[in-house]
């Protein structure tokens, strides 16, 4: 089964790390040069809360019974998000930072080899049994910033599931375990479901794998997801009924894993967002009118929750919209254009859109990734933007370099300061960044970086430091990202 169908743990760490994007659609001649930054320390550990997403007894909910229906009306929902270092205990807000930085190289990584092995031969065999064709390994572990609570099965069990616009298939653990990791919830016991149902090896479901499998004794059909760490997991594609906050979604293909290997952390499985026909937004498209969004805060200036929105209501009035690029090679990612970025009200002369045209062989291009943390440049680009700021931040206080950021600052001492503004054109939208967006603390001692980072690869990834503040809308029937500056009232 190729790993274009990549996946992350149950926590349904929803990949998602939404940057403040605060959108402008004003010219450039009237664009500000400066705007304020609030000097705020890092965050602390954030804390779970999640109010009316676990009922204690079987609710009374809207049942959509089969998520491939043409005959189904369109509904909307809503979930909170939780970002990752909510289920890290003991760690002091250092210590969470680093290990963001951490994961953030594994998933570029990750993301980078996918999109380079497209185009090549470069192959992993599959490990499972009933897998005759070739794997190409997906995400590393690590690649779920966000996740989500919702309920699997009838009657509905709970579990922390991540979320990943990185990644297609839908997967939970499942008993009997031939291995699995640890997870914070009970494994799912599909024998204890009432809607759980194996799919059949020569079904329509099974053959939308990349590389299906098939039990020779039970003639069910099989999956693996492989991780570019080495990391797996495989077992029983089936379908599922999955309950969000009150609603139920029937008949969701998922895989149900038995052998789940590698290097995840305690949630249950991974919710797939990519583009790809077996994402949960493409399996439900026509219930939600395949549309999403979500909002990411930032967490050092605001107390309240992340969500994401699935439906008509996803949609706001606000919103800039770019188109969305195709990949034939990779039908996962989310393409945009850009065209160019401007700082200090003026376009940077070095960056063009020929540095992230995406090619006729799948290569290079932008893409919108909630895993993602630090949005990462094509390095000519990086260059000419870091270099471009630091002529616009020449009042500021410099200071050294820090894990993969090169331009730093002392701002210890001070409340607020001017900066430079940041704005990514994007092909039909211009979206004008907060400051925060584009200067974090590195640590608690009033040093500040610059964050963006350049990549060796011609893939540039928009990352969700850059998204955070902003409602990311993903509009497929309509075949466009938007973006709504202020968006996470």
């Amino acid at each position: 089964m190729e790993g274009k169908a990549r996946n992350s743990p149950a926590l349904l760490f929803f990949s998602f790390t939404c940057v403040l994007l605060s959108l402008s659609t004003t010219t450039l001649s009237t664009s500000p040069q400066f705007q304020t930054l609030t000097v705020n320390p890092l965050p602390n550990k954030p804390t779970l809360s999640w109010a009316d997403t676990e009922p204690e007894s079987e609710p009374e909910t809207q049942t959509l019974t089969d998520s491939t229906s043409s005959e189904a009306s369109t509904t909307s929902l809503s979930v909170q998000l939780h970002h990752l270092d909510a289920l890290s205990s003991d760690k002091t807000p250092q210590d969470l930072f680093n290990s963001r930085l951490a994961r953030d190289a594994s998933r570029v990584k990750s993301l980078t080899s996918l999109a380079a092995a497209v185009g090549s031969t470069n192959r992993t065999r599959a490990r499972g049994p009933g897998f005759s064709s070739s794997v190409i390994s997906g995400l590393a572990q690590g690649s779920g910033e966000y996740f989500t609570r919702l309920g699997v099965g009838t009657p509905a069990r709970y579990v922390f599931m991540v979320l990943d616009t990185g990644s297609d298939v839908v997967w939970i653990q499942c008993a009997p375990c031939k291995k699995c990791y640890s997870q914070t919830d009970p494994v799912f016991d599909p024998t204890k479901s009432r809607s759980f149902a194996n799919i059949p090896c020569g079904s329509p479901l099974c053959r939308r794998l990349d590389s299906p499998g098939c039990s020779t004794k039970k003639q069910i059909c099989l999956y693996q997801v492989s991780y570019g760490d080495g990391s797996f997991t495989y077992g029983d594609f089936s379908t599922e009924t999955l309950t969000f906050r009150g609603t139920r979604v029937g008949r969701v293909a998922l895989g149900c894993g038995h052998d789940n290997e590698g290097l995840f952390i305690g949630a249950a499985g991974l919710l797939g967002l990519g583009r790809g026909r077996l994402s949960f937004p493409s399996q439900a498209g026509r219930r939600f009118s395949r549309k999403f969004s979500y909002c990411l805060v930032d967490r050092s200036a605001s107390s309240k929750p992340s969500y994401m929105v699935f439906g008509d209501s996803a949609i706001s009035r606000t919103a800039r919209f770019t188109p969305l690029v195709s990949n034939p090679k990779l039908d996962t990612f989310y393409y945009v254009e850009l065209l160019g970025i401007s700082v200090g009200g003026t376009r940077v002369p070095g960056i063009t859109a020929s540095l992230f045209k995406l090619d006729s062989t799948g290569n290079g291009g932008v893409i919108i990734d909630s895993g993602t943390s630090v949005t990462r440049l094509t390095r000519p680009a990086y260059v000419a933007l870091r270099d471009a700021f630091r002529v616009g931040a020449s009042n500021l206080k410099r200071a050294p370099e820090f894990s993969l950021f090169d331009t730093c600052f002392d701002l210890s001492g001070k409340t607020e300061v001017k900066v430079p503004t940041v704005v990514l054109h994007f092909r039909g939208a211009d979206v004008s960044l907060p400051a925060s967006n584009y200067l974090i603390p590195v640590d608690n001692s009033g040093s500040f970086c610059f964050a963006f980072a350049g990549t060796m690869s011609g893939l540039s990834i928009i990352g969700n430091i850059q998204q955070q503040g902003f409602r990311v809308v993903y509009d497929l029937a309509a075949s466009r990202v938007g973006f709504a500056p202020r968006g996470c009232a």
